[in-house]
């Protein structure tokens, strides 16, 4: 039986959900100076964040629905984050084939024209025209392609950029529970009394707070629901994409996009040097978000767009690993059957004060993208801003950048050479994935070590133990998966037979952990 307890006092805001959104309402609101919380029932981006496209983009397509304001906010962020993140964030130059059948060229023209123009572009290169049978293997793509366009967008490892704000929102002074779910919540006098339980210990514990955020993405509107006292006239469409990985369709370090000739677009780009990615599709999904996964439909779907596009082949039996997300898209005044494609991926926020409207605010948080979250948080913000402290100070997230992302000019390749001297005994390719990985935290993974002796033994591919000690310690890593498809992807290379001396280690490592949270209690 669990057990009941006081923890922590009085907070000004407590956000629901671990997710992009969650951590960038955390790390925005700790930065002006809030007592925050942050609770998240599994593991952080376990949900919809650690399964995009891994894009910062300001969504070309979104132009042929004419949602401007969505695309210049869009590409204003695009510019900025690969600033915060500039370790886990780079330039991508994405190539897109002329296709018969599609859009007319002079259309897609005007749309790459207005794409370079709504925001301003510092870093980025802009739009050229190519035919691809004057490149070197005509890029990978098959003969019948010739004429293209090449555009730039941005690449982020989805999940690491989570963590990033999480441990940015925690150096601010945020509480980050991990593992602990909400359960219920009552309006009081003073604000909200949260009941939430630690997954770890078994433990329920009570939260008093101001004003609380729901950003659950997918279980928003369900968590809204059980809340007394809360209207949920409205709902979220669930929307499922999945992506495979595949061994190299082409050399190069470029992406595509790929003008199917449904309607839709399929992107591709490189993925953990030996591999691409191919996705995402967009499906109705009407199943518990938890079991997502790719359909045969789906999966047969991407290998036969790859197939008509590239000239090297591949099969079923190629794919290397698939991943399947659920996006919660808001869709207000609109069918619930209407064409997933076509949705807003615009965000919308529900502020509800009770029967009176004078109660304590509950913000639910809908729809939002990767690239605009941190635009997102300052809006939260903003909409709070009557019901929060008076002497709030101003949002800071527009300037400061995240943990890890000060590695100077040149991205994380450039860094990964500056670190050679310090770190002469790391290998290239180990040094490279690091620094690709934690950026300037490094050294808070390297700590001590003076040799790759100093690691502890390899439990598998490039994984030392001295990385999964700091994913453990520092990250809130409690799996393998955690550890293995999160915080690293490292899974693509780990051999099978390895992960039960794996589990077995982050089980043995995580027992300290929870025994002081335990004492703590």
């Amino acid at each position: 039986m669990s057990q009941t307890r006081d923890k922590r006092g009085v907070y000004d805001l407590l956000v629901i959900g671990g997710g992009i959104n969650g951590a960038g309402v955390a790390v925005d609101a700790a930065g002006r100076g809030l007592n925050v919380a942050l609770l998240e029932s599994t593991d952080f981006a376990s949900g919809t964040s650690s399964r995009s496209s891994k894009l910062i983009h300001g969504g070309l397509r979104y132009l042929e629905y004419y949602d401007f304001r969505l695309v210049r906010e869009s590409l204003s962020e695009r510019e900025r984050l690969m600033k915060k993140a500039a370790h886990i964030a780079w330039p991508l130059r994405f190539v897109m084939p002329v296709v018969k059948g599609t859009k007319p060229s002079w259309l897609v023209r005007i749309g790459l024209f207005l794409y370079d123009h709504l925001a301003p572009r510092v870093t980025l290169k802009g739009t050229e025209t190519v035919r691809l049978s004057k490149r070197a293997n005509q890029m990978g793509f098959r003969g019948e392609f010739d004429k293209a366009f090449i555009y730039s967008d941005c690449w982020v490892d989805d999940a690491r950029l989570v963590i990033a704000n999480l441990k940015g929102a925690e150096a601010e002074g945020a509480h980050i529970f991990a593992r602990t779910a909400f359960q219920t919540a009552e309006r009081t006098e003073d604000g909200w009394r949260v009941t939430a339980l630690d997954q770890d210990t078994g433990t329920t514990f009570v939260l008093s707070a101001q004003t609380i955020v729901n950003a659950a993405g997918p279980w928003a509107v369900p968590i809204a629901q059980t809340v007394p006292g809360v209207t949920t006239d409205y709902s979220a469409k669930l929307v499922r994409g999945s992506h495979i990985i595949l061994p190299r369709l082409y050399d190069g370090d470029h992406a595509t996009m790929l003008q199917v000739g449904d309607g839709r677009i399929v992107v591709t780009m490189p993925y953990e040097d030996r591999y691409t990615l191919v996705g995402t599709t967009d499906h109705n999904h009407d199943d518990d978000p938890r079991r997502v996964e790719i359909t045969d439909e789906e999966r047969d779907y991407l290998l036969s767009v790859a197939n008509k596009f590239f000239a090297r082949q591949k099969t079923a039996q190629d794919i290397a690993w698939t991943y399947s997300g659920v996006r919660p898209l808001f869709e207000e005044g609109k069918s619930r059957d209407s064409n997933p494609t076509t949705v807003t991926r615009d965000y919308s926020f529900k502020l509800d004060r009770g029967a009176g409207g004078e109660g304590a605010p509950f913000l639910t948080v809908l729809g939002g993208k990767l690239t605009t979250y941190r635009r997102l948080a300052d809006h939260v913000m903003q909409e709070l801003k009557p019901f929060l402290p008076a002497d709030i100070g101003p949002g800071k997230t527009g300037e400061s950048i995240l943990p890890g992302a000060d590695i100077g000019l040149g991205g994380p390749v450039a860094y990964a050479e500056t670190l050679r001297d310090q770190y002469p005994w790391l290998p290239d390719d180990l040094r490279l994935r690091l620094a690709r990985t934690y950026g300037a935290c490094i050294h808070d993974l390297i700590a001590d070590a003076d040799g790759l002796e100093d690691f502890g033994p390899c439990l598998g591919g490039d994984l030392y133990r001295a990385e999964v000690d700091y994913l453990i310690r520092s990250e809130w890593a409690a799996s393998t998966e955690d550890v293995l498809w999160r915080r690293t992807k490292c899974g693509l290379r780990f051999p099978e037979e390895n992960i039960p001396t794996l589990a077995d280690y982050v089980a043995e490592a995580r027992l300290g952990v929870v025994q002081q949270k335990e004492a703590a209690q």
